[in-house]
C-alpha cells in the first residue's frame, strides 16, 4: 500500500512525464494474501504486493494506453511515450468525449484495518478448523481464504484527482465425499463479518447430504436456488447487457425491453458503488462519481449503466461506470456492485411450498449461448436435490442447463429475506438472495 500522499505524488510524476495533448493516470496498488488448501491440508501461502501505473495518452481524438510497475521517473517517461505512440497508431474515434473535468466525489468507507492486517496464522486457524471438521466426517476440504488491501488512484491533466483505499476478504470451500460435493462461500470488506465456521458447516452438511445421487430425466422443473445461483444469474445479465455499449450495439437483452415489465414484479436489481453491503468504490476508472442506477424495478427494465463515451452518444451524463483503460473499448461500462432486492420468504418456506422440483446450490461453467436473450448453458454442481411434497428427498446427479435467464427471472415466485455478499476477482461484488423460480430448463445429464 502506498498511502494517499505517496499515491498522489506518483500520479503527479506520471502526469509530468507525459507529452500528450491530455493524459490520464490510473494507479492500482494492492497487498494480497492467500491461503490455499486441498485434501484437508494447507498447501500454499502467498503474499503479493504490487503497484501498477497505467497511462492513457490522448492525441486529438485518439488515445492509447501503456502500463508499468516500475515507479522510477525513467520508467514513467518511457511508459508515457509508449502510450502516446499507441495513440498515434489508432484511428480517430468520433465518439471520444475527451477527458473529464473534476466532479465532487464523496468518500465512502470500505477499508478495514483488521482485514488489511489479517495474519497467515489467523487464516490458517480458520482453514484448520474446517479441515478438522471435514476429516472427522471422512470428507476432503479444499478451497482458499483470501484477504486484500487495495488502493485505486486516478488523476488527469484537467486537474481531476481521486483516491480510494479498500479491503476485501473471501472464504470459500468445496468439500468432497465419495460421490458428492458441497460448496460454500462468504465475502466482505470486513474479515470479521465472515463466519468461517458457518461457511464450513454449510459446505460439510451439503456434501454429506449429496452422497449417492440418483439420475433423473432432464426437462423443466420448478427450482429453489441458493444465492450462489442468483449471483450467476446476475453476473451473466451484467456480462451480456447491463452495459450501455451493449445496448447501443444492439446485442443486449435490454434491447426492445426498456420500460417493459419483463421479469417478475418480485425482482428489482440495481447497482450502487456506495452501499457498504457490497464492495464500495465511490468513483469509476475515469474518476467520475458512481451513481446508484436502477436496472430492473419491480420487473420493469429501466436501462443500462454509462461511461463518458456511451453517455455522450445519447447526450446524457455518465453514471460513473467506466472500466479500466485496458478494458474500456472492449466491454464498455460495467456494473460492479449489483444488488437484488430481498423478499419476505426463506429457503425452507420455498421448499415447503414446492410440490415437485429441484433445490440447487450452485451453477458452474456457465457460458452465454444467445446474449440477446441471455440464454446460458452450464451445469449444476456441489449440491442438487429433489423436492417432493415440500421436502428434500434425495440427491440428484448433476444436470446441464440451457435457459434464458431473462425468462427464468420472469418466473420468480418467491425471494428470500436473507441475502449474501459475494465478491469476484476484480473489484466488484453482488448482494443476492435465494429465489424460487417456476420453470427452469435442463437439457441433459452430466458425467
Amino acid at each position: 500500500m502506498l498511502g494517499q500522499h505517496a499515491a498522489e505524488d506518483l500520479l503527479k510524476r506520471a502526469l509530468r512525464a507525459s507529452h500528450a495533448d491530455d493524459t490520464q493516470v490510473v494507479i492500482t496498488a494492492q497487498d494480497a494474501f492467500l491461503t490455499r488448501f486441498a485434501n484437508n491440508i494447507i498447501h500454499q501461502n502467498v503474499a503479493e504486493s504490487d503497484v501498477e501505473v497505467t497511462i492513457r495518452a490522448v492525441a486529438a481524438k485518439r488515445s492509447g494506453t501503456a502500463s508499468t510497475n516500475n515507479l522510477s521517473d525513467e520508467a514513467l517517461a518511457e511508459t508515457a511515450a509508449r502510450a502516446l505512440a499507441h495513440a498515434h497508431q489508432q484511428p480517430e474515434d468520433p465518439d471520444f468525449p475527451g477527458l473529464p473535468d473534476p466532479q465532487p466525489i464523496h468518500p465512502v468507507e470500505s477499508f478495514d484495518d483488521a482485514t488489511a492486517g489479517f495474519s497467515p496464522d489467523a487464516r490458517a486457524r480458520a482453514v484448520g478448523a474446517l479441515c478438522a471438521m471435514a476429516r472427522e466426517k471422512k470428507l476432503n476440504a479444499s478451497g482458499a481464504f483470501h484477504t486484500l488491501a487495495r488502493e485505486i488512484a486516478i488523476a488527469n491533466s484537467h486537474g481531476l484527482i481521486a483516491y480510494h483505499p479498500g479491503t476485501s476478504a473471501d472464504f470459500q470451500t468445496v468439500v468432497t465425499g465419495e460421490d458428492g460435493t458441497g460448496r460454500a462461500q462468504a465475502s466482505s470488506w470486513q474479515v470479521g463479518a465472515i463466519d468461517t465456521d458457518a461457511v464450513s458447516r454449510e459446505a460439510i452438511d451439503t456434501a454429506l447430504r449429496a452422497q449417492h445421487p440418483r439420475p433423473i430425466e432432464p426437462g423443466e422443473y420448478t427450482v429453489v436456488v441458493e444465492p450462489y445461483v442468483t449471483d450467476d444469474l446476475l453476473q451473466m445479465l451484467n456480462y451480456t447487457g447491463v452495459s450501455a455499449q451493449a445496448v447501443q450495439e444492439g446485442r443486449s437483452w435490454m434491447n426492445d425491453r426498456i420500460g417493459q415489465a419483463v421479469m417478475s414484479p418480485l425482482i428489482s436489481i440495481w447497482d450502487d458503488g456506495r452501499d457498504p453491503a457490497g464492495s464500495p468504490l465511490p468513483f469509476d476508472f475515469e474518476g467520475m462519481p458512481r451513481q446508484r442506477v436502477s436496472i430492473v424495478e419491480a420487473g420493469v427494465i429501466q436501462g443500462p449503466v454509462y461511461d463518458l463515451r456511451t453517455a455522450r452518444k445519447e447526450g446524457r451524463a455518465t453514471t460513473g461506470h467506466a472500466t479500466p483503460p485496458s478494458m474500456m473499448f472492449v466491454s464498455g461500462p460495467m456494473a460492479l456492485n449489483l444488488f437484488v432486492a430481498s423478499g419476505d420468504s426463506s429457503v425452507e418456506e420455498m421448499i415447503r411450498s414446492t410440490e415437485k422440483g429441484l433445490y440447487i446450490k450452485r451453477f458452474w461453467y456457465t457460458r452465454p449461448v444467445h446474449p440477446r436473450e441471455c440464454v446460458v448453458t452450464g451445469m449444476t454442481r456441489d449440491g442438487l436435490f429433489m423436492i417432493e411434497n415440500g421436502e428434500l428427498t434425495y440427491p440428484v446427479k448433476n444436470l446441464r442447463l440451457t435457459q434464458s435467464y431473462v425468462k427464468a427471472l420472469a418466473g420468480v415466485q418467491a425471494v428470500s429475506r436473507e441475502a449474501r455478499t459475494l465478491m469476484d476477482e476484480f473489484v466488484g461484488a453482488t448482494r443476492v438472495p435465494a429465489l424460487k423460480i417456476e420453470r427452469f430448463n435442463f437439457t441433459g445429464s452430466t458425467v
